[in-house]
C-alpha cells in the first residue's frame, strides 16, 4: 500500500475563521479502510528514527509537539504509537495535569516554558499551557485559582493570552524551536462509544474518571473555546493541525506523517568533522589496532 495523506487540508490557516463542524473527525481520505495501516505505519516509523537521529546528531533544532483533545480522544494512543519510531535520546515527554500550589504562583506558562526541549531534541506536550484558554475559560474557578490581581482579570483576557502565546511561540521559533500543535478532533458519538468501552473492559476501567462524564455536558462550550484557540493562535510558524480522531489507525498515520513532513523541512544532516577531528579518528583507529 503506497500513499501520501495530504495533511495541509488538517492544517489551519494564519487568522482562520475556525469552525470545527467543518472538519470530519471520521475522515481517512485517501484511504478507504485500515488495511495495510499498521504496515504502513511500520515502514514510517523506520524513517523517523532516522530523522530524529540526524535531529539529535547535528544538535541545531528542537522540536516541540503540543497534544489537546477532549477525553476519550486517544492522544495517549496517539503519542505511544508514533514514539515507536522515535530515537528514545532524543525524546522527551510531559504530561500535564492540574495545577500544583507551586505552578499556581507563577505565570500561566512556567511550568511548561521550563520543560521546553533541548537542542536535538523532539519535545511531546500532553496537554500544555493551552488549558489556560481552555479549561480555565470554561471554569471560572481554575482562573479564580491563579490569585491574579483583578484588575488583570477583564473581558479581554481570553484575547490577551492569545496574543501572549503567539508573542512567546514566535519567541521560541526564532530560537530554534519547531513548533506542531494537533488537536485530536474526536466526535462527540465516538467519545462515548470509547467511555463505554472503558467501563465494560476490566483492564480498561482505571482509566475512566466520573469527571470525564461531567466535562462531556459541556462539550459545546469546550468547541467554542477550541475554536476560538486554534483560531487565534494558528501561524505560519507555529500551525495548528485539526487532525480527524475516530480512527485511531488513521490518525497514527496523519500524525506520524506530519512529524516526518516537519523534521524534513530542517535540512538535517550529519555533522560535518574538522580535520582536526578526522586526524583524531585516524589516531583512535590506529590505537585500537594496535592492541
Amino acid at each position: 500500500m503506497r500513499f501520501r495523506i495530504d495533511t495541509r487540508r488538517f492544517r489551519v490557516p494564519p487568522h482562520a475563521r475556525v469552525r470545527l463542524a467543518r472538519y470530519d473527525p471520521a475522515d481517512i481520505s485517501p484511504l478507504d479502510s485500515s488495511k495495510g495501516a499498521r504496515r504502513q505505519l511500520a515502514k514510517i516509523s523506520r524513517r523517523l528514527f532516522t530523522l530524529t537521529e540526524l535531529l539529535y546528531a547535528q544538535n541545531r533544532w528542537a522540536v516541540l509537539l503540543i497534544f489537546q483533545a477532549m477525553d476519550g480522544a486517544g492522544k495517549d494512543s496517539a503519542i505511544k504509537h508514533v514514539l515507536r519510531g522515535l530515537d528514545p535520546k532524543a525524546t522527551q515527554v510531559h504530561l500535564f495535569g492540574p495545577p500544583s500550589m507551586a505552578e499556581l504562583n507563577h505565570d500561566f506558562m512556567w511550568r511548561c516554558l521550563k520543560v521546553l526541549p533541548e537542542r536535538g531534541r523532539i519535545g511531546i506536550f500532553h496537554r500544555s499551557y493551552y488549558e489556560e484558554v481552555l479549561v480555565a475559560r470554561v471554569h471560572p474557578e481554575v482562573l479564580e485559582a491563579q490569585h491574579l490581581p483583578k484588575v488583570r482579570v477583564t473581558r479581554k483576557i481570553w484575547q490577551e493570552r492569545f496574543e501572549d502565546i503567539r508573542h512567546i511561540e514566535r519567541y521560541l521559533c526564532r530560537n530554534g524551536i519547531v513548533i506542531r500543535k494537533i488537536f485530536l478532533n474526536v466526535s462527540k458519538g465516538e467519545q462515548r462509544r470509547r467511555f463505554v468501552d472503558r467501563l465494560n473492559d476490566p483492564s480498561k476501567k482505571w482509566k475512566f474518571s466520573v469527571n470525564d462524564v461531567n466535562e462531556r455536558l459541556r462539550w459545546n462550550e469546550y468547541m467554542l473555546a477550541y475554536q476560538d484557540a486554534i483560531g487565534a493562535t494558528s501561524t505560519r510558524d507555529a500551525p495548528w493541525y485539526v487532525l480527524p480522531a475516530d480512527n485511531k489507525w488513521f490518525t497514527r498515520l496523519a500524525l506520524a506523517q506530519i512529524v516526518i513532513e516537519t523534521l524534513e523541512g530542517l535540512d538535517l544532516r550529519v555533522p560535518e568533522l574538522s580535520r582536526r577531528e578526522h586526524r583524531q579518528l585516524k589516531d583512535a583507529k590506529r590505537r585500537l589496532r594496535a592492541k
